[in-house]
């Protein structure tokens, strides 16, 4: 049975098609094209039509004439639609003009570094020329280092090691950036939250240093499909950009399902589990002999699936080395393996989480499907983008969870198939992050006493670092003089810098299978806890806090743990603020002690609850930006009157907001947390807040307050719409946490908001 056979049998079942939502048939769409420039270099033109590439997408031609006409751009077009092209043919161009012209290309991963300098490099040697093209990381040999830094035009790199391996050692790549052109920052939309607003502070000092050795590159930037591409890529770069968001690239037909699980306890709204459910419909489409990619939001749940799909694939005739998972934490070995294994067709089946949403080159993928909605539109479109790379057949199941994020885009697919509504953030002044680079900088230049960093006074800023000694005031000029390496000390990936490394202690082990950040440490590797690690289950014998370890051994237990973790509002600090129809809204600084308390065990197969335990670890502590709802203060008594119980309304509306609200913002949920105080010491009333889940902030509690009344007739319209009679998972909450008035209470304390939120 092919892939076509088995979407018309699927068309022909009852039980399947009782539970989807919307079966979407996107049409094939022929593409747009263009001729090549006048302006492009005839060589590179040549080799271009000797690869069997005729003429251009008009996007493609649309970035060389942008390229040639100075202009920094964002090309943000969907996966697949030849976006390195816009990239690849201007720097060549360039370098085959000047050969002392260099380019630098940023990747926000490794792999996807290695993946895109083979696509240059088969340009490079068609062409015949001698143009150099590197990749430069931590794999990099010491041996090839001096080569690079002296002779490479293109040097293909990550952020990471721009930040640690380039920027402070400016002075071996002069020949670098005394002739930087060309800068190029693929996937931009994952350049966001943390991440993001490192990176904005990493090109600012990129700039800085590229200033001082005179020259002034252009940007060209891609990024998924985001309703902010010229905002976020001129935040990130400190430019003004032009947009190209005129899709030229041809697509093929694809099949796009969404399927919500069946309810099974109606009275509490629960439905059957996303992980028994993607289970059973990946294994339909196993059998089918389509090759398959499973995205899944945790790294826990690829864990559950790759060990369910394992034996599933046993029934089917497929052999366990068929059927990978791949995610941080694998090492860099494993995941170039697994990247072969799917190009080559060895590997029929990998469970992954977004790590593989990235434009990694993994072949011509047959159907993908999500074991929960991807967080973001543009993340799911990713994803979906996995299958049918080629113009072929392909189709994709997005298969919600019971969370009210993933409820509200399965019943609300129209928000879903049209423009995307969501808005990336950074914010690269952060008070923390942009002191880490502040000193990163100062390390590779002095700083002048007028001088702006990313066009922003860091003045006091300097003067703090001079009174902490880091920094030394002489004249108009900071100087360095620490003897610590800021750099090493500063992780672009997290808020906090450390990992916890995970070393498996079985007689014939003592090796390291992993790493993990130490938020996610607290709740996955803490003292009996199991760690289950490409489809196999570690115990943790213990995690040594102070020398970030986690000392594991292989077991083979009936089930999983999963940790629990408490947090509590300590100070606030209030910034900004204005009214609004019911209440007022503020934006300021909290301060947050968060602690993993407890854990359960699940059993494996049926979910369920087969024991607890306590953790002992340490409190961690932060402050970071939140937002905030502050309600009159009468409304309890008010709510009363009506039968309701305030408390009940809060807690059911902080669950809410809080999933509902990283639809509008392009957050992960677990990048945002929300708490609600019937009395908030800070305001004196009742308060909801809902906080950036980063030291700092990182622009998502400015989002919400910017778009409140958007979030609050979605989260309306969606309880409006849920089934329940008391509360559930996929709205306010179970009525056993939340309250049996939660649903009410919610939906009255919402309907205040109508005319704030444009239905009045």
């Amino acid at each position: 049975m092919n892939l076509a056979q088995l979407l018309d049998q699927l068309k022909a079942d009852d039980r399947f098609l009782r539970n989807v939502n919307r079966w979407e048939v996107i049409p094939p769409e022929p593409g747009h094209y263009s001729e090549y420039p006048d302006s492009l270099e005839p060589r590179l033109i040549d080799v271009m039509k000797n690869r069997g590439v005729d003429r251009l997408y008009s996007h493609q031609a649309e970035a060389v004439e942008l390229a040639r006409q100075g202009h920094s751009f964002v090309v943000p077009t969907p996966t697949a639609s030849g976006k390195t092209l816009c990239y690849n043919l201007p720097v060549l161009d360039a370098i085959l003009r000047d050969r002392r012209s260099r380019a630098l290309y940023l990747f926000p991963t490794k792999a996807l570094s290695q993946d895109q300098m083979h696509e240059v490099h088969g340009i490079v040697t068609d062409l015949g020329e001698d143009i150099k093209t590197f990749t430069f990381d931590g794999d990099t040999p010491a041996t090839a280092r001096r080569a690079i830094r002296s002779s490479g035009h293109i040097v293909v790199t990550n952020p990471d090691m721009l930040h640690q391996g380039i920027l402070p050692h400016h002075t071996l790549w002069v020949k670098l950036f005394e002739n930087l052109k060309f800068v190029v920052v693929d996937e931009v939309h994952n350049y966001r939250g943390v991440f993001g607003s490192h990176v904005g502070n990493v090109i600012r000092r990129l700039r800085r240093v590229a200033n001082f050795y005179g020259s002034d590159p252009q940007f060209i930037c891609c990024s998924a499909t985001i309703a902010n591409p010229g905002e976020l890529a001129s935040r990130l770069t400190g430019l003004d950009v032009k947009i190209i968001d005129r899709n030229g690239a041809p697509r093929g037909r694809k099949h796009f399902i969404f399927y919500n699980p069946p309810v099974v306890n109606r009275e509490l709204g629960i439905r059957r589990s996303v992980i028994k459910t993607t289970r059973a419909i990946a294994e339909r489409f196993m059998s089918s002999g389509a090759q398959l990619i499973v995205f899944a939001r945790s790294r826990m749940r690829v864990e559950l699936l790759l060990t369910y799909l394992e034996k599933s694939g046993r029934r089917v005739g497929i052999k366990s080395g068929e059927v990978r998972g791949y995610r941080g934490g694998y090492l860099p070995t494993e995941r170039r393996a697994i990247e072969s294994g799917l190009r080559d067709g060895t590997v029929t089946t990998v469970v992954s989480t977004n790590a593989l949403e990235l434009g990694i080159d993994i072949g011509r993928l047959d159907v993908c499907i999500m074991a929960g909605y991807a967080g973001t539109v543009a993340s799911t479109w990713q994803q979906a983008g996995r299958a049918g790379r080629r113009q072929n057949l392909s189709a994709v199941v997005l298969v919600a969870s019971s969370s009210p994020g993933d409820q509200y885009i399965i019943n609300n697919p129209d928000y879903f198939f049209g423009r995307s509504p969501e808005h990336a953030s950074l914010d690269p002044d952060n008070l923390v992050i942009l002191m880490s680079h502040l000193k990163c900088a100062a390390f590779e230049l002095p700083f002048g006493s007028q001088e702006n960093f990313g066009g922003r006074e860091v003045a006091e800023i300097l003067d703090y670092l001079a009174d902490m000694k880091v920094l030394h005031h002489s004249g108009d000029r900071y100087h360095w003089v620490s003897d610590t390496y800021p750099a090493e000390d500063v992780s672009l990936r997290s808020a906090a810098p450390d990992n916890v490394v995970i070393i498996d202690k079985a007689p014939q082990g003592g090796r390291v299978i992993g790493e993990m950040d130490l938020f996610s440490a607290q709740e996955m590797l803490h003292d009996d806890a199991v760690y289950i690690h490409g489809a196999q289950q570690y115990h943790v014998d213990k995690l040594d806090w102070d020398r970030r370890e986690a000392h594991v051994q292989p077991v083979t237990v009936e089930y999983y743990t999963d940790a629990l973790r408490k947090s509590e509002l300590k100070t606030l600090t209030a910034e900004e603020g204005r009214g609004f129809h019911f209440g007022e809204l503020a934006l300021g600084d909290v301060g947050l002690v968060s602690k993993v308390t407890v854990y359960k065990k699940i059993k494996l197969g049926t979910h369920e609850n087969v024991g607890a335990g306590r953790v002992h670890l340490p409190e961690m502590e932060m402050h970071t930006t939140s937002f905030w709802w502050e309600l009159p203060a009468d409304l309890g008594t008010v709510m009363s009157a009506e039968g309701l119980d305030l408390g009940d309304a809060l807690k059911g509306v902080a669950h809410l907001l809080g999933r509902v609200a990283p639809l509008f913002i392009m957050a992960d949920p677990a990048d945002l947390h929300a708490t609600a105080m019937v009395r908030s010491p800070f305001t004196g009333n009742p308060t909801l807040y809902l906080y950036d889940a980063f030291p700092g902030g990182v622009g998502y509690a400015r989002r919400i307050f910017e778009q409140f009344e958007d979030i609050c007739l979605a989260a309306k319209r969606h309880l409006s719409q849920c089934p329940c009679e008391k509360g559930c998972p996929s709205c306010v909450g179970p009525a056993v946490d939340s309250g049996t008035t939660a649903s009410k209470g919610a939906r009255w304390l919402l309907g205040q908001t109508g005319q704030a939120a444009g239905e009045a």
